[in-house]
């Protein structure tokens, strides 16, 4: 078979197939030239799923009569003129890369004005190489492509589309993606003439928060945190479900680099290892993030749809991913997450704070009450795997009592971390039992203000506490909340100390590929902290000399093979500290407030308290939640007052 010369009609057709898969493929495309064209409202105006008719119209710059043909021929665009301008891509598409290959597959007009123009020029295609020359035609400033019967001379890939209905979702889809990309910008989207979306330009936070609200749905906004972080050239803004918001798809995650929406593994690890602690297994984390970048540090030409992203310094930018979001779900606390109700007066709030500080004195500030949880085997094990010698004097240094238990100190406002499993004051009576001490909290502020998680008022069936704050009724599962605040101490006990090795009787000796064993030899300083003491023995074979003490009976080998593919894929690696933090977790489970224990109201305060400073209390360490509120108009409606 002789090599022939494909002809351009051919050539326009094959490169269509690899960007225009369906309906949904050329809005994206034609909505990015019109955005790129400075755009501030686009119209869409849809028929039968994008397959009989897309019409998109924008206010941009417009195409002068001139440009009109190049726009429609293959490697014509405005926006490159040199490898510099290839390197440094901060638009969305090269204009008119598109445009021919969509006209190549259906029967297209291009209308436009420019802004400085008196006349407006037309140029029809149908599906042909050739066009006529451009005509006078009515139209304001900016540009529109009408897309008529799509694949109308490609019958293979016509027959391949789906039903109106899943074509038209698919678009919509798309549209709602490209409108959370530019919140300056306002769209409209109708179908078959009935409308579907009206967004207006967005030019605050609160009017982008409300774009969100209309895209992702009210629930999402309001139980979403807003994330704004800066820091090693990147910047990385926008909002992150809480954990609670969980869903069973991963369907609710937008992620934009210079405000072109992507799917990168390294961002998509970043942000999984960010909610580790908190979610629930098996669910996806919800989230609309913006991460700004140098251009010249990301590839966006890595897939001919630019879906996917290439960055030059993956674990740079993966590090500032699970730093910046780990850091804002840790320092969330109940106080951020209850606002006042809309309902609410003031004067109310100010007889309820008035009444609950008058009721809830007590004779005794400072007396320690006792609560007997039988956790002293636990905190010996811990000792015992993590080889820390020195814990009881650590321990002692903040309360640590005669019989074993584990007591620190009240807090400061500004240290959240600084929480252990009972938050008692020194020189306070402790228990003889071996059990745990809760401290009598302050019944309100020095201001009378009443705390966010309010008062305990009773507790039921020895499994939830019930509390009042200026909202309404708080439920707290007390052993979910005491098993977080358990699981705080002692992770934050071993990073104290830093991770114990332990030598291996025997070493041990692994197989592996020599990319792997050059990742262990290029990596001392990872292993080492992470507790192990790594060599190579062959080209092809590494050999573990020491491991972290709380991991000796752990599967070992599989671990540093697990960690090894981490770093060669992400650049770092967190496997052991989850490992270790399961652990952990375990114990902080079993040493924590049971079923049916019986606690008593100044015990009650106390675990309110502690969740209140506790980072990530609003999770046990299983992902679920530890306590919930009701409002006064929720209960209002429950029993239907007022109706």
């Amino acid at each position: 078979m002789s090599i022939k010369q494909l002809p351009p009609h051919l050539i326009n057709q094959i490169a269509a197939g690899e960007v225009v898969e369906r309906p949904a493929s050329a809005i994206k495309e034609l909505l990015e030239n019109a955005l790129d064209a400075g755009a501030t409202q686009i119209d869409i105006d849809i028929e039968q799923g994008g397959v009989k008719r897309i019409r998109i119209r924008d206010n941009g710059r417009g195409i002068p009569k001139e440009e009109l043909p190049l726009a429609l021929s293959r490697h014509a665009t405005s926006k490159i003129a040199s490898l510099d301008d290839l390197e440094n891509v901060l638009s969305f598409g090269f204009r008119g890369e598109a445009l021919p290959s969509i006209a190549s597959i259906s029967r297209l007009t291009l209308s436009s004005k420019c802004q400085n123009s008196d006349e407006a020029w037309q140029l029809q295609g149908n599906g042909q190489e050739q066009f006529d020359d451009p005509e006078p035609c009515s139209h304001a400033t900016g540009t529109t492509v009408d897309v008529r019967d799509l694949f109308f001379n490609v019958p293979a890939r016509r027959k391949f589309l789906k039903t109106e209905k899943t074509e038209f979702r698919h678009l919509e889809d798309v549209v709602k993606k490209v409108a959370l990309s530019r919140f300056e910008t306002g769209f409209t989207l109708r179908h078959n003439q009935k409308p579907v979306l009206n967004l207006r330009p967005a030019t605050s936070i609160e009017m982008a928060e409300r774009r969100v609200a209309e895209i992702c749905g009210p629930a999402f906004t309001e139980q979403s945190i807003r994330v704004e972080h800066e820091g090693a050239d990147l910047k990385l803004t926008g909002w992150i479900g809480l954990p609670t918001f969980s869903r069973s798809q991963a369907d609710l995650q937008f992620f934009y680099v210079n405000h072109r929406i992507v799917k990168d593994r390294v961002v998509t690890h970043a942000i999984r290892q960010s909610y580790q602690d908190v979610l629930y297994h098996g669910r996806h984390p919800a989230y609309v993030l913006y991460l700004d970048i140098d251009p010249t540090k990301v590839d966006v030409n890595a897939h001919p749809t630019k879906h996917e992203v290439r960055f030059r310094e993956s674990s740079l930018v993966h590090g500032f991913m699970y730093r910046s979001l780990h850091k804002t779900l840790a320092d969330f606390r109940p106080k951020d997450q209850l606002v006042a109700s809309e309902e609410a007066r003031p004067t109310e709030l100010l007889n309820k704070a008035a009444s609950l500080q008058d009721s809830l004195r007590y004779s005794s500030m400072t007396d320690q009450q006792s609560l007997n949880i039988p956790v002293k085997e636990q905190v010996d094990f811990y000792k015992r795997l993590h080889g820390n010698e020195n814990l009881e004097n650590q321990a002692s240094s903040v309360g640590l009592g005669q019989q074993g238990q584990i007591n620190t100190e009240t807090s400061t406002a500004n240290e959240s971390a600084n929480l252990s499993i009972n938050s008692l004051n020194k020189g306070v009576n402790t228990a003889s039992s071996g059990g745990f001490s809760m401290p009598v909290q302050r019944a309100t502020t020095d201001t009378g203000e009443i705390p966010p998680l309010g008062f305990a008022v009773a507790q039921i069936h020895g499994i939830f506490i019930l509390a009042e704050n200026a909202h309404g009724l708080i439920v707290v599962d007390m052993h979910a909340a005491h098993e977080r605040i358990t699981y705080e101490y002692l992770k934050r006990s071993m990073a104290e100390e830093s991770v114990r090795s332990q030598p291996l009787l025997v070493p041990l000796a692994i197989s592996v590929s020599k990319k792997e064993a050059d990742c262990a030899d290029n990596n001392p300083d990872t292993f080492k902290k992470l507790g192990f003491s790594l060599s190579r023995l062959s080209p092809e074979k590494i050999t573990v000399r020491a491991v972290p003490s709380l991991l000796k009976n752990s599967d070992i080998e599989s671990l540093v093979r697990d960690v090894l593919s981490d770093l060669l894929m992400h650049g770092t690696s967190e496997r052991i500290q989850q490992a270790m933090n399961e652990i952990l977790s375990t114990m902080a489970c079993h040493g924590s407030v049971r079923a049916n224990h019986r606690l008593t109201v100044p015990e009650m305060n106390s675990l309110l308290r502690d969740m209140e400073r506790t980072e990530r209390s609003g999770q046990c360490n299983h992902g679920r939640p530890t306590w919930t509120q009701m409002s006064l108009s929720q209960l209002d409606k429950l029993f239907m007052r007022g109706q």
